[in-house]
């Protein structure tokens, strides 16, 4: 049950007196006295006792929502633009989304991944900063350190929470450090298994996480923005020589991105993101031109000028970036794994290809290539149905689905 004033009533639990059994001869034994130990374990028990002290929201207020996130800006990736684009989203209908983010703390880089960083210590700061906003929802993004300490700060109030599922951990972890991929999937059943509901974003995802043994899972879809990425000016890269492949995303290992710069395709192959891998890649690759991160109307007007989306990963939950290539008007090369296949389900031949042959791939695409096809089919994946799924999502016993689209200002 969730907990809040007005909300919460004390459960009386009554119980039968005892009696005293006697016998002529005896005389009842004296009620021993409590141990210091166990003096002190209870004085615990009642400093750590969950207490309501959250309100739920009212209809007209809208919602006051906590985004706890280990991803975040300045990285460029689908799990921070996805939670941007929410945040901005549930705003404008009058919602108030907090993040807690690396951003506010000492942190580290990770080891190889310098561009993620990992918060020290995040525990005391993040109950703080919980307590000061007094959310009516929190969501845990990540399983990094800001996402175990909401989790542990939930846990110990005894406030509802959700979840998502943005990465494959487990694969990356087996990549990077060769950390057995079942240990991998156990810490991560481990994180979610205490929230309300874990958040993804496929049906096929979905299935795959239940064989694994993953529970309480629901639907969250990923949208893209339509007016930021649409089709445009296609001057931005006349300079290099057609056909243009263009690759946005994190350069690292798990990402595949060599099984697109061995190709050899025509053209120019054209590299946007930063990554651990990016200095070895430019190295190695030197026909490809390597451009660093690129953000806002930037990135869009990539996307725009290009001929052809290859996305080489096959550990991604979604790709994000295959939407927002379709949306600029540009088809989509992939191999037929989770994200893309789900993307490309029931797509016309025009919007992309799909194939073990990452090179046939991309030049079926290119070949078939239809640029209003392919914006038609992006207009499937609506920002506006993603907010509203997530909202539904936040859900908890006692409080239907109706409660919180009211509350959230998105139906009357």
């Amino acid at each position: 049950m969730p907990i809040g004033k007005g909300w919460f009533t004390p459960i009386v639990r009554s119980t039968e007196k005892s009696m005293v059994v006697m016998s002529e001869n005896k005389q009842p034994e004296p009620t021993k006295k409590k141990g210091a130990l166990r003096r002190l374990g209870s004085g615990v028990g009642r400093l750590t006792r969950a207490k309501p002290r959250f309100d739920m929201p009212s209809v007209d207020g809208g919602l006051k929502i906590v985004i706890a996130t280990d991803a975040w800006k300045p990285q460029l990736n689908g799990v921070v633009r996805t939670l941007d684009t929410l945040g901005k989203i549930l705003t404008e209908l009058g919602n108030t989304v907090h993040y807690i983010t690396p951003n506010d703390f000492k942190s580290v880089p990770l080891p190889s991944y310098p561009e993620i960083r990992l918060s020290i210590m995040p525990n005391r700061k993040v109950a703080k900063a919980i307590n000061e906003f007094q959310p009516d929802a929190i969501h845990i993004a990540t399983e990094g350190p800001i996402g175990r300490a909401a989790r542990r700060f939930c846990k110990r109030r005894g406030h509802p929470f959700t979840t998502s599922f943005h990465t494959r951990f487990a694969e990356y972890a087996n990549e990077r450090w060769k950390v057995p991929t079942k240990w991998g999937y156990g810490i991560l059943k481990d994180f979610h298994k205490d929230g309300e509901t874990m958040m993804v974003a496929t049906p096929g995802l979905m299935e795959e996480l239940k064989e694994r043994g993953f529970s309480k899972m629901k639907l969250w879809t990923r949208g893209v923005d339509l007016e930021q990425f649409r089709p445009g000016d296609r001057s931005l890269l006349d300079n290099h020589k057609r056909p243009v492949f263009l690759y946005v995303g994190r350069l690292a290992v798990e990402k595949s991105i060599e099984d697109f710069l061995e190709l050899d395709l025509p053209g120019t192959k054209i590299i946007v993101g930063e990554g651990p891998q990016r200095q070895e890649l430019e190295e190695k690759y030197k026909d490809a031109v390597f451009v660093g991160p690129r953000y806002g109307d930037e990135l869009t007007a990539y996307y725009q000028a290009s001929d052809v989306f290859v996305f080489p990963s096959r550990t991604d939950t979604f790709g994000l970036v295959n939407v927002e290539a379709l949306a600029c008007g540009v088809p989509v090369a992939a191999y037929p794994v989770r994200g893309p296949l789900e993307i490309l389900d029931g797509a016309p031949p025009s919007c992309g290809a799909m194939n073990e042959d990452l090179q046939k791939a991309c030049m079926d695409a290119y070949e078939n290539r239809d640029p209003a096809a392919c914006r038609t089919w992006a207009e499937n994946f609506s920002w506006d149905a993603a907010a509203r799924q997530f909202v539904v999502n936040l859900e908890t016993p006692g409080f239907d689905e109706e409660f919180w689209l009211r509350s959230a200002k998105m139906i009357d």
